[in-house]
């Protein structure tokens, strides 16, 4: 079957297998070479696709439940959402959360997802306790920070290469209610967003909607949407309105006016103050889960995001050139943010560093890949790197000069026969 990641490229043919026991996932895994994991084809580019792909959507059992610590143990196959909608209405909600609940809680590990408050809580590896993950024999290896702690490292932000993750073990967050309190800070550009996000790091929740297309003065121009839960006792959800893209759209219909238009608007309208308002926690964290297959809207050549996050030293410098560099292409993102990191973890290939990262869609057009290309080159001049989550087209020297521990990370692979088993795409492209 032909699969493809959130972006819609590459498209890839793939042998994929369901499995429902780990016996079956075992023996097919034994069948032949190159494998990787699939879950709910979230992640944007082709690090979810090989010539052999397990899915892992019925791999999906809520395994235990304490009600008095909220630590839940699942197999890999359930999303975000169905923790939700389960645990929100008893008072737990994840400690770290993504812009979109429709991932698996076994893409969340192996990703190692951020969210708004990373400088806060930190990645969503902090939030589990242990895992199982099986190797490329089929046996089963149980990973935590006390027990076999360099796969554990490996495996939270690997990308599947170190195995199957089965089940986990996380530990939720008490919540006392399912809104959140939200304040609205317009910047007139990126002197100002630096100065508020330095004012509102005590907020455990931040985001800042940034227009790539405003230049001059306006470089920068952003909306800062800071946060916190409420606390009014009120664990239920209103009924969200959906809506769908139901076909996929001309590419046209995005362009640079039209970019331009939806940007000017956007920050009009969004951008007038409001003093704490109150709003459903779905809609502060994943307002575009209320758009059901919004990629079409990209065209049927797909589209690129591209994320990277620079160190603080140079993330006000770094920003600034990389912005310009957008601004004077004309070939901006409507979906575009900015956000601040913590410190960084231990884990091999984790994204996020102290410091700041920015995240923006481009759909793919003619001279798209030549501004990738020069984008890279900044980020890397102010010692950067890209999220392999998003990623559908880094270079292998680009990889392994932001990413430095990839040689332990390549190591422990050798040492337990991973490199021959468990490889996607993505993985031969960057040279893993």
């Amino acid at each position: 079957m032909k699969l493809s990641g959130w972006g819609c490229y590459p498209i890839i043919e793939c042998a994929a297998h369901l499995f429902e026991k780990r016996s079956t996932a075992a023996a097919l895994l034994s069948a032949g070479d190159d494998w990787i994991a699939y879950g709910q084809g979230k992640s944007y580019g082709d690090s979810a696709l090989a010539p052999h792909v397990l899915l892992t959507q019925e791999y999906n059992k809520l395994i235990d439940f304490d009600a008095q610590t909220g630590v839940v143990t699942c197999e890999c196959g359930i999303t975000l959402a169905e923790l939700i909608d389960l645990f929100l209405p008893r008072g737990w909600f994840l400690k770290v959360t993504p812009g979109t609940k429709l991932i698996s809680v076994g893409g969340a590990i192996a990703s190692d997802v951020h969210g708004k408050n990373h400088h806060a809580e930190g990645c969503f590896s902090e939030s589990v306790i242990s895992l199982r993950l099986m190797l490329p024999d089929g046996t089963i290896a149980s990973c935590s920070r006390e027990e076999n702690v360099p796969l554990f490292r490996a495996t939270c932000g690997g990308m599947g290469l170190t195995g199957v993750i089965l089940d986990a073990t996380l530990q939720l967050k008490a919540v006392n209610s399912a809104y959140i309190r939200e304040n609205i800070i317009p910047c007139a550009n990126l002197d100002e967003v630096f100065v508020q996000y330095d004012r509102c790091s005590h907020y455990p929740y931040s985001v800042a909607w940034i227009d790539c297309l405003a230049g001059g003065s306006s470089l920068g121009r952003s909306i800062l949407m800071v946060g916190d839960h409420d606390d009014d006792g009120e664990l239920t959800l209103p009924e969200a309105k959906r809506l769908s893209v139901p076909v996929t759209c001309p590419s046209f219909l995005l362009n640079n006016y039209t970019l331009s238009m939806f940007n000017q608007i956007y920050y009009r309208v969004k951008g007038k103050p409001a003093q704490r308002q109150r709003v459903p926690l779905e809609t502060f964290f994943y307002p575009l889960d209320k758009i059901d297959h919004w990629n079409r809207m990209y065209g049927k050549a797909g589209f690129v995001q591209y994320q990277c996050v620079l160190p603080m030293a140079t993330s006000y410098k770094g920003m600034k050139a990389l912005l310009q560099q957008i601004s004077a292409a004309g070939m901006g993102s409507f979906l575009a943010v900015i956000k601040l990191f913590g410190p960084q973890n231990e884990n091999f290939l984790s994204f996020p560093m102290e410091g700041y990262t920015l995240a923006l869609d481009f759909k793919i057009q003619p001279k798209l890949f030549g501004l990738l290309e020069r984008l890279d080159r900044i980020v890397l001049e102010h010692d950067g790197r890209l999220y392999l989550t998003k990623d559908s087209r880094m270079s292998e020297a680009m990889f392994m000069q932001g990413y430095p521990r990839w040689r332990e990370f390549q190591d422990l692979r050798t040492q337990y026969g991973m490199k021959k088993k468990f490889n996607s795409w993505q993985s031969k492209r960057i040279g893993l």
